[in-house]
C-alpha cells in the first residue's frame, strides 16, 4: 500500500469532481479513470502522471495492495543486485533496510525523489519501482520503455491480507467489519479495484508484449520458487549462470527473502518506513490459503463465482 502525504487546493477541487463511495483502507474512495483509489494513493497516482519519466531498462513491480509485494520487491532486489550483495552477505541491505525503501512505491514519492532513486549495481540507468496502478493509469514512458512484471495472488487471500491490513493501518476513524468490506470488495471497491478488472488488463496485455510485461502468481512462487526465480531472471535480462546455480546461489536468494528470515529481522518489526504505516504491518502470515480462517462458505463462494465469471472464458486460473 502507498501512501504519498501531499496536497494542494488544485488536488482538492479535483478530488471533489470524482465519483466518491465508501472505502476499505479509508473512510472514502475516489473512481479515477475506472479504477477506485484512496486519497492517499490517487495524490501519488497523479504527481506520478503529471512528473514521472521512465528511462530504459527501469523495472517496474505492480500489484493489487496485500498480493505479495513486500516479498517480491525483495526478490527483486535481491535478484538484480546479486553480483555486488551477496545473499549469504551478513550487511545485505535487506537486512537492514526494508524492501519499501529499496523498491519505493512511484506512488510514494515526491517530483524531487524520482532521480534520486539508486537501487540497482548493475546499471547506472536501471531503477526498481513498485506501484498499484492500473494500465490506463500508467505514466507512457513506462508502458514504452520499462519493463513490468505483474504479481497477483489468489483473490480470497488478497481480500483477507487487505481487510486485516486496513484496520491494523488505522486510516479510518472506526476499524470496517469484515462484512462491510466484502460487500465492498465484491463490489470492485478496493484499493486500485475492481482487483478482477486491474488483473484483466496486465493479462492481456503480458500477452500481447511477453518481452515487456511479466505475468507471475504468488502460489506458483510459493510451489516452485526457484522456477519462478530462473524465470525472473530470463525476463529481466539476468539470467543465472551455471556457476550460479551450482553454488545454491538461487537457494539463498530464496532463503534471505523468505517469509520466515525478512519477519524476524529488526527493521522488519520496527519502526515506518512508509509514512504511518509500521514496517510489522507489511509482514502477516504469507500463508497460502488464509482466507479458510476467516471468510464463511458462503463469502468464499461468492468471491469464486465473480473470479469464474470475470476470468473464464479467458483461461486465467487463480487457484
Amino acid at each position: 500500500m502507498s501512501t504519498s502525504s501531499t496536497s494542494t487546493p488544485q488536488f482538492e477541487e479535483f478530488l471533489s469532481s470524482l465519483p466518491k463511495e465508501e472505502g476499505i483502507f479509508e473512510p472514502n474512495s475516489y473512481q479515477y479513470q475506472g479504477f477506485w483509489y484512496p486519497r492517499i494513493s490517487l495524490q501519488g497516482l497523479i504527481s506520478c502522471q503529471q512528473h514521472f519519466q521512465a528511462r530504459k531498462n527501469d523495472i517496474f513491480l505492480v500489484t493489487a495492495p496485500k498480493s505479495g509485494t513486500t516479498w517480491l520487491k525483495a526478490i527483486l532486489y535481491a535478484l538484480i543486485n546479486r553480483d555486488v550483495h551477496h545473499p549469504q552477505d551478513p550487511h545485505h541491505p535487506l537486512r537492514n533496510t526494508t524492501p519499501h525503501q529499496l523498491v519505493p512505491f512511484l506512488e510514494s514519492l515526491d517530483l524531487s525523489d524520482y532521480d534520486s532513486v539508486s537501487n540497482t549495481s548493475d546499471n547506472s540507468s536501471t531503477r526498481i519501482f513498485g506501484c498499484h496502478i492500473s494500465t490506463v493509469s500508467l505514466p507512457k514512458s513506462i508502458m514504452e520503455e520499462g519493463r513490468i512484471i505483474y504479481l497477483c495472488r489468489d483473490i480470497k487471500d488478497t481480500f483477507i491480507s487487505l481487510f486485516l491490513f486496513s484496520n491494523k493501518a488505522n486510516f479510518r476513524t472506526s476499524p470496517i467489519s469484515l462484512e462491510s468490506a466484502f460487500n465492498l470488495f465484491c463490489r470492485g471497491l478496493s484499493p486500485a479495484g475492481p482487483i478482477w478488472d486491474q488483473i484483466l488488463e496486465y493479462w492481456q496485455i503480458s500477452l500481447e508484449r511477453p518481452h515487456q510485461v511479466l505475468f507471475m502468481r504468488y502460489e506458483e512462487m510459493t510451489v516452485e520458487p526457484l522456477v519462478q526465480l530462473r524465470r525472473l531472471a530470463n525476463f529481466l535480462g539476468k539470467p543465472f549462470s551455471q556457476e550460479e546455480e551450482n553454488s545454491g546461489l538461487l537457494d539463498q536468494i530464496r532463503k534471505l527473502c523468505s517469509f520466515d528470515s525478512m519477519s524476524k529481522l529488526e527493521v522488519n518489526k520496527t519502526g515506518n518506513s512508509i509514512g504511518e504505516l509500521s514496517n510489522s504491518s507489511f509482514f502477516r502470515s504469507g500463508v497460502v490459503g488464509d482466507w479458510k480462517n476467516y471468510l464463511t462458505a458462503e463469502m468464499a463462494s461468492k468471491l469464486d463465482q465473480i473470479t469464474e465469471e470475470k476470468f473464464s472464458s479467458l483461461g486465467i486460473s487463480m487457484t
